[in-house]
Protein backbone atom coordinates (compact mmCIF):
# COMPACT_ATOMS: atom_id res chain seq x y z
CA UNK A 1 0.00 0.00 0.00
CA UNK A 2 1.13 3.53 -0.76
CA UNK A 3 -0.24 6.83 0.56
CA UNK A 4 -1.65 9.31 -1.95
CA UNK A 5 0.93 11.90 -0.91
CA UNK A 6 3.80 9.50 -1.68
CA UNK A 7 2.75 8.78 -5.28
CA UNK A 8 5.24 10.13 -7.82
CA UNK A 9 5.56 10.05 -11.60
CA UNK A 10 6.69 6.52 -12.50
CA UNK A 11 4.90 4.82 -9.57
CA UNK A 12 2.93 1.69 -10.38
CA UNK A 13 -0.55 1.28 -8.92
CA UNK A 14 -3.02 -1.58 -9.12
CA UNK A 15 -6.49 -0.49 -10.22
CA UNK A 16 -9.22 -2.92 -11.28
CA UNK A 17 -6.65 -5.74 -11.05
CA UNK A 18 -4.41 -4.13 -13.67
CA UNK A 19 -1.09 -2.33 -13.24
CA UNK A 20 -1.16 1.38 -14.10
CA UNK A 21 1.92 3.54 -14.53
CA UNK A 22 1.62 7.08 -13.14
CA UNK A 23 2.46 9.46 -16.02
CA UNK A 24 1.39 12.72 -14.34
CA UNK A 25 0.93 13.73 -10.72
CA UNK A 26 -0.23 17.11 -9.48
CA UNK A 27 -0.34 17.99 -5.79
CA UNK A 28 -3.13 20.35 -4.73
CA UNK A 29 -3.64 21.84 -1.27
CA UNK A 30 -6.96 23.70 -1.07
CA UNK A 31 -7.49 26.41 1.54
CA UNK A 32 -9.89 24.17 3.44
CA UNK A 33 -9.96 20.43 3.64
CA UNK A 34 -7.49 17.69 2.84
CA UNK A 35 -4.62 17.97 0.38
CA UNK A 36 -5.07 15.81 -2.72
CA UNK A 37 -2.99 14.28 -5.49
CA UNK A 38 -4.44 14.36 -9.00
CA UNK A 39 -3.01 11.36 -10.77
CA UNK A 40 -3.11 10.44 -14.46
CA UNK A 41 -2.23 6.79 -15.09
CA UNK A 42 -1.75 4.65 -18.18
CA UNK A 43 -2.65 0.97 -18.21
CA UNK A 44 0.35 -1.21 -18.89
CA UNK A 45 -1.78 -3.90 -20.52
CA UNK A 46 -4.06 -2.00 -22.89
CA UNK A 47 -2.83 1.61 -22.83
CA UNK A 48 -6.09 3.05 -21.50
CA UNK A 49 -5.81 6.22 -19.42
CA UNK A 50 -7.32 6.62 -15.96
CA UNK A 51 -7.47 9.85 -13.95
CA UNK A 52 -8.01 9.81 -10.18
CA UNK A 53 -8.11 12.26 -7.31
CA UNK A 54 -6.61 10.72 -4.18
CA UNK A 55 -6.49 12.34 -0.72
CA UNK A 56 -2.85 12.44 0.40
CA UNK A 57 -3.56 10.38 3.54
CA UNK A 58 -5.57 7.68 1.74
CA UNK A 59 -3.76 4.46 0.87
CA UNK A 60 -3.99 2.80 -2.55
CA UNK A 61 -2.63 -0.53 -3.69
CA UNK A 62 0.73 -0.36 -5.43
CA UNK A 63 1.87 -2.93 -7.98
CA UNK A 64 4.92 -4.88 -6.81
CA UNK A 65 7.57 -4.11 -9.41
CA UNK A 66 11.30 -4.75 -9.71
CA UNK A 67 13.73 -2.05 -10.78
CA UNK A 68 16.90 -3.17 -12.58
CA UNK A 69 19.79 -1.05 -13.80
CA UNK A 70 20.39 -2.04 -17.41
CA UNK A 71 22.66 -0.91 -20.20
CA UNK A 72 21.07 0.19 -23.47
CA UNK A 73 22.61 -1.86 -26.27
CA UNK A 74 20.83 -1.02 -29.52
CA UNK A 75 17.48 -0.80 -31.30
CA UNK A 76 16.29 -2.91 -34.21
CA UNK A 77 13.09 -2.40 -36.21
CA UNK A 78 10.79 -3.63 -33.44
CA UNK A 79 12.61 -3.50 -30.08
CA UNK A 80 15.03 -1.66 -27.84
CA UNK A 81 17.62 -4.06 -26.40
CA UNK A 82 18.94 -3.76 -22.84
CA UNK A 83 21.34 -5.90 -20.78
CA UNK A 84 20.94 -6.26 -17.01
CA UNK A 85 24.16 -5.07 -15.36
CA UNK A 86 24.01 -7.73 -12.60
CA UNK A 87 22.60 -10.86 -14.24
CA UNK A 88 23.51 -10.08 -17.88
CA UNK A 89 19.94 -11.03 -18.86
CA UNK A 90 18.73 -9.47 -22.09
CA UNK A 91 15.51 -7.43 -22.09
CA UNK A 92 13.62 -6.52 -25.24
CA UNK A 93 11.27 -3.55 -25.04
CA UNK A 94 8.85 -3.03 -27.94
CA UNK A 95 9.51 0.34 -29.57
CA UNK A 96 5.77 0.86 -30.04
CA UNK A 97 5.30 0.79 -26.22
CA UNK A 98 7.89 3.52 -25.60
CA UNK A 99 8.09 5.59 -28.76
CA UNK A 100 8.51 8.77 -26.67
CA UNK A 101 11.82 7.51 -25.20
CA UNK A 102 13.72 6.97 -28.48
CA UNK A 103 15.52 10.34 -28.54
CA UNK A 104 16.84 9.90 -24.99
CA UNK A 105 18.37 6.42 -25.30
CA UNK A 106 22.13 6.48 -25.92
CA UNK A 107 24.22 3.38 -26.68
CA UNK A 108 26.16 2.11 -23.67
CA UNK A 109 24.32 4.31 -21.14
CA UNK A 110 22.61 2.85 -18.04
CA UNK A 111 18.87 3.21 -17.42
CA UNK A 112 16.51 1.88 -14.75
CA UNK A 113 13.97 -0.59 -16.13
CA UNK A 114 10.75 -1.19 -14.18
CA UNK A 115 9.64 -4.81 -14.54
CA UNK A 116 6.24 -6.24 -13.56
CA UNK A 117 5.51 -9.96 -13.91
CA UNK A 118 8.53 -10.39 -16.20
CA UNK A 119 7.60 -7.56 -18.59
CA UNK A 120 9.39 -4.21 -18.86
CA UNK A 121 6.76 -1.55 -18.23
CA UNK A 122 8.92 1.57 -18.04
CA UNK A 123 12.37 2.90 -18.86
CA UNK A 124 13.32 5.75 -16.52
CA UNK A 125 15.06 8.56 -18.38
CA UNK A 126 17.25 10.91 -16.29
CA UNK A 127 15.84 14.41 -15.68
CA UNK A 128 18.76 15.98 -17.60
CA UNK A 129 20.90 14.39 -20.33
CA UNK A 130 24.06 15.58 -22.10
CA UNK A 131 23.86 15.44 -25.90
CA UNK A 132 26.37 16.18 -28.65
CA UNK A 133 25.22 18.63 -31.33
CA UNK A 134 25.17 16.70 -34.61
CA UNK A 135 23.70 19.41 -36.85
CA UNK A 136 23.62 23.15 -36.34
CA UNK A 137 23.26 26.14 -38.63
CA UNK A 138 25.91 28.83 -38.29
CA UNK A 139 24.82 32.34 -37.56
CA UNK A 140 26.82 35.50 -38.20
CA UNK A 141 27.72 37.66 -35.23
CA UNK A 142 25.45 40.69 -35.14
CA UNK A 143 22.43 38.74 -36.48
CA UNK A 144 21.01 38.58 -33.02
CA UNK A 145 18.18 39.99 -31.08
CA UNK A 146 18.27 39.52 -27.32
CA UNK A 147 17.54 35.89 -26.45
CA UNK A 148 17.69 34.62 -30.04
CA UNK A 149 17.72 30.85 -30.50
CA UNK A 150 18.17 28.33 -33.29
CA UNK A 151 17.21 24.66 -33.75
CA UNK A 152 19.92 21.99 -33.47
CA UNK A 153 19.78 18.23 -33.90
CA UNK A 154 21.50 15.91 -31.40
CA UNK A 155 23.24 12.62 -32.14
CA UNK A 156 19.99 10.78 -31.29
CA UNK A 157 17.86 12.93 -33.63
CA UNK A 158 16.29 15.13 -30.95
CA UNK A 159 15.64 18.72 -32.05
CA UNK A 160 16.23 21.41 -29.40
CA UNK A 161 16.26 25.21 -29.53
CA UNK A 162 19.56 26.60 -28.25
CA UNK A 163 21.31 30.00 -28.12
CA UNK A 164 23.02 31.12 -31.34
CA UNK A 165 26.56 30.61 -29.97
CA UNK A 166 26.20 26.78 -29.80
CA UNK A 167 28.15 25.07 -32.60
CA UNK A 168 28.21 21.62 -34.16
CA UNK A 169 30.24 19.13 -32.09
CA UNK A 170 29.64 20.90 -28.76
CA UNK A 171 27.81 19.24 -25.86
CA UNK A 172 24.60 20.62 -24.39
CA UNK A 173 22.56 19.69 -21.31
CA UNK A 174 18.85 19.16 -22.07
CA UNK A 175 15.88 18.88 -19.69
CA UNK A 176 14.19 15.64 -20.80
CA UNK A 177 10.76 16.57 -19.44
CA UNK A 178 10.48 19.81 -21.40
CA UNK A 179 13.03 19.25 -24.23
CA UNK A 180 14.58 22.59 -23.34
CA UNK A 181 18.23 23.62 -23.47
CA UNK A 182 19.75 24.04 -19.98
CA UNK A 183 23.41 24.89 -20.59
CA UNK A 184 26.51 24.23 -22.67
CA UNK A 185 28.71 21.47 -21.23
CA UNK A 186 32.50 21.83 -21.33
CA UNK A 187 34.10 18.40 -21.57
Amino acid sequence: MIRGGDIVKGSCLLQKGQPYLVVEREFHNPGKGTAIARVKMKSIKDGSVLTMTIPTQQEVEDAQVDVHTCQYQYADQDNYHFMDNETYDQHEVPIADMEDKKYYLKDGENYELTIWEGKVIDVKIPYKVVFTVAESENYIKGDTVSGATKPITTETGLTVRVPLFIKQGEKVLVNTETNEYVERVNS
